[in-house]
C-alpha cells in the first residue's frame, strides 16, 4: 500500500511513524512534511491547503490512500478534492469537518443528536457576550467560533479578560463566539474512527493545554499528553461511544454530510456526568503521539477501512498494556511570540535511549542543512514503559538529551496520574 500523508506537525510524524511500522505499507509520502518525517517518507513541496495540488500529487504517485492530518486542510475541503479524483482518503469532507470548523455548528448537531454538552450561547456582538457571561457566571468560557489552532478558547474568572477575548474574535470578518457554562472535572480526549456508519474507539488520553507546570499561564496547542488514564471510570469508552459518537455520526449522516475519519471527542468528566467540551475533525496533537505509541494493530488497514466504508469488517484493535507519555519541547517565547532559527542538537542521543522516540513539529533545515526550530511547539519526545512512571522517566530522559537554546517544557506531564493522585 502506497500512502500520502498531508501535514507538517508532530501528529503527522506520529502517523507516518506508525504507518512505517506496518508491513502492508510499501511506500510513504508526505506533503509537505518536515525534516523528521523526511527520514521515513518522501517529501513533496505541495501546499497542504491546495486540494487540487494534493489530489494531483496523489494521482501522480498512484497513492492507495491519502491521510489528511490537520484541521485547516479538512475544513478547506482537501479531502473532497482527493475523493473526487477517485482516491480513498482518511478525513472528513469539508462539510462534515464543520464539526470542528464552527463551534456553533457543533453545538447545533449535539442538540439535535441529544449529546450531553455544556449549555451555550452564540454571540455576534459584545453586548450579547456580556449578557451570556452574566447568565452563566464565572469562571467564564469564551470560544472563537472558527479555527484558531488550539488557542481560540479563554477560560477565566476575569470578566474584562473574557470580554476582551470575545471582542478580538468578533473583530474578524464574520466573527462569532460561543459562550458556555463552565464544566468542572478532569478532561479526557477520546478519538473515535468512523466510516460514516460504524465507529471504532481508540484508547483515551489526557493532554496538558496550559504552558506552565501546575496548569499555569496561557493556553497552548498542547504541552504534553499521556495514556492510559488509570483514574478514568471503567465504562468510559463504551459510554462515550453510545451517548456521544454514535448519535453524532448518525446525525451527520441524517443531514447528508456523513462523517468519515476521526472524531476527536474532547470530554469533561463533570460532577453531573460526561459532557462534550468540543469536537475536532482530526487526530489531536499531542494526544496522537501517545495513542499511536500504544497501538499494536497495524494502522494502514484501519485507516483504509474508514476511508472505504468497511470499518465494520475490521478486527478489534489491540493495544500495548503499558503506558506512553509525550513531552513537548517548545521554542523561546512560545506561546506569545515563538522564536525560530535556533539550532537543535541531541535528537540522535535521545533516540539511543531505551523506549524513547522523538517526533518533529516546528523544525526545518537551514541553508547549511542543520536542524533548526521553525515554530512554537518544536518537538514531541515520547517515552513508553510498563507503567506511567517508567514512561515518564523515559520521556524526560529524552528531553534532557536534547539541546534547543531558550526552549522550555513542562516537568509535570502525567505526574499526578503516575502518583495515583
Amino acid at each position: 500500500m502506497e500512502i500520502l500523508v498531508v501535514g507538517t506537525g508532530a501528529r503527522e510524524h506520529a502517523i507516518v511513524r506508525a504507518l512505517s511500522l506496518d508491513p502492508a505499507v510499501t511506500a510513504l509520502h508526505a506533503a509537505p512534511g518536515n525534516p523528521g518525517i523526511g527520514a521515513l517518507a518522501q517529501l513533496h513541496p505541495v501546499d497542504a491547503l491546495d486540494g487540487a495540488a494534493v489530489a494531483a500529487l496523489a494521482t501522480e504517485l498512484g497513492a492507495d490512500l491519502v491521510v489528511v492530518g490537520p484541521e485547516a486542510p479538512l475544513v478547506a475541503g482537501v479531502a473532497d478534492a482527493v475523493r473526487a479524483a477517485g482516491i480513498p482518503v482518511f478525513g472528513p469532507s469539508g462539510a462534515a469537518a464543520m464539526l470542528e470548523g464552527s463551534k456553533a455548528f457543533a453545538k447545533d448537531v449535539m442538540a439535535a443528536a441529544g449529546v450531553p454538552t455544556a449549555a451555550a450561547r452564540v454571540a455576534t456582538t459584545v453586548d450579547e457576550v456580556a449578557a451570556a457571561l452574566d447568565e452563566f457566571g464565572a469562571p467564564h468560557v469564551v470560544k472563537d467560533d472558527g479555527l484558531a489552532a488550539g488557542k481560540g478558547v479563554v477560560v477565566t474568572s476575569d470578566r474584562d479578560a473574557a470580554l476582551a477575548h470575545a471582542a478580538e474574535c468578533l473583530a474578524k470578518p464574520g466573527g462569532r463566539v460561543v459562550v458556555e457554562e463552565y464544566l468542572d472535572g478532569p478532561e479526557v480526549s477520546l478519538f473515535v474512527l468512523s466510516d460514516g456508519v460504524d465507529v471504532v474507539p481508540l484508547v483515551p488520553a489526557q493532554d496538558f493545554k496550559r504552558v506552565g507546570d501546575g496548569d499555569a499561564g496561557p493556553n497552548t496547542g498542547g504541552m504534553g499528553a499521556y495514556s492510559p488514564l488509570p483514574w478514568a471510570p471503567a465504562g468510559l469508552v463504551d459510554e462515550v461511544v453510545e451517548t456521544v459518537a454514535k448519535p453524532t455520526i448518525a446525525e451527520m449522516t441524517r443531514r447528508g454530510t456523513p462523517f468519515a475519519g476521526v472524531l476527536y471527542c474532547g470530554l469533561a468528566l463533570t460532577s453531573r456526568g460526561v459532557r462534550v467540551v468540543e469536537f475536532n475533525a482530526r487526530f489531536g496533537d499531542p494526544e496522537t503521539q501517545v495513542v499511536l505509541a500504544r497501538l499494536r494493530t497495524p494502522l494502514a488497514g484501519v485507516l483504509l477501512a474508514s476511508a472505504t466504508g468497511s470499518l465494520g469488517e475490521t478486527e478489534p484493535l489491540t493495544w500495548d498494556d503499558g503506558a506512553a507519555v509525550t513531552v513537548v519541547v517548545a521554542s523561546h517565547g512560545y506561546p506569545v511570540q515563538a522564536r525560530s532559527g535556533d539550532p537543535i542538537t541531541g535528537i540522535a542521543d535521545a533516540e539511543q535511549l531505551p523506549h524513547v522516540h522523538v517526533l518533529h513539529a516546528g523544525t526545518a533545515l537551514d541553508a547549511d542543512g542543520h536542524l533548526v526550530s521553525a515554530g512554537g511547539r518544536v518537538l514531541s519526545v515520547v517515552g513508553t514503559g510498563a507503567t506511567l512512571t517508567a514512561a515518564r522517566e523515559a520521556a524526560y530522559a529524552g528531553v534532557e538529551a536534547i539541546d534547543l537554546p531558550g526552549s522550555h517544557h513542562r516537568s509535570d506531564i502525567a505526574l499526578a496520574a503516575a502518583q495515583g493522585a
